[in-house]
């Protein structure tokens, strides 16, 4: 069997050079502008008076108060948000709709793998992806706190309620 002669000298000027090559590369990055992440209006009308979510927001960032959104067939929540830490939040966290309202989840592709999950269990958007455009929807019909999360990020404060009002 024959045997590739390389000297250890060559052997790392080639790894060095392959560093530094890679660390260029990611230099070059330096001038492009990323992908902007759906944001909402900052206009949206919040509720005169906030249901009681008990603790559920508690270390969740962007959580403001609950946007009214009543009196519309669709709306949706950006899943994959920017937050304090990262894009692990929902947005907005809290919203309140009108019984029959359809509420469409919008993965946004970044902070990794997501799902959304009732914490009852009534509902689940299935595996986790990180698939931008990905898309789950759910109509809520019961009047009530409806509160959802991501699994992996609920520690990291990727929580969420839908509230119904008749």
């Amino acid at each position: 069997m024959d045997r590739i002669g390389i000297s250890r000298r060559d052997y790392l000027l080639g790894t060095g050079a392959l560093v530094l090559a890679t660390t260029l590369a990611g230099c070059g990055a330096r001038g492009r502008t990323p992908t902007p992440t759906p944001t909402r209006s900052p206009t949206e009308p919040t509720l005169g008076s906030e249901p009681d979510y008990g603790t559920w927001f508690d270390g969740v960032s962007t959580y403001t108060g609950t946007e009214d959104w009543r009196g519309r067939e669709t709306v949706t929540v950006i899943v994959g948000s920017k937050g304090s830490l990262g894009y692990f939040k929902f947005a907005p966290p809290a919203v309140a709709v009108s019984p029959g309202t359809t509420v469409r989840f919008a993965w946004s592709g970044h902070g990794g793998s997501h799902d959304v999950v009732a914490l009852d269990g009534s509902f689940t958007s299935g595996p986790l992806t990180d698939r931008p455009g990905h898309v789950f929807e759910h109509r809520f019909e019961t009047p009530g706190v409806h509160r959802y999360y991501c699994t992996p990020h609920r520690g990291m404060g990727m929580r969420g309620a839908v509230t119904v009002l008749a």
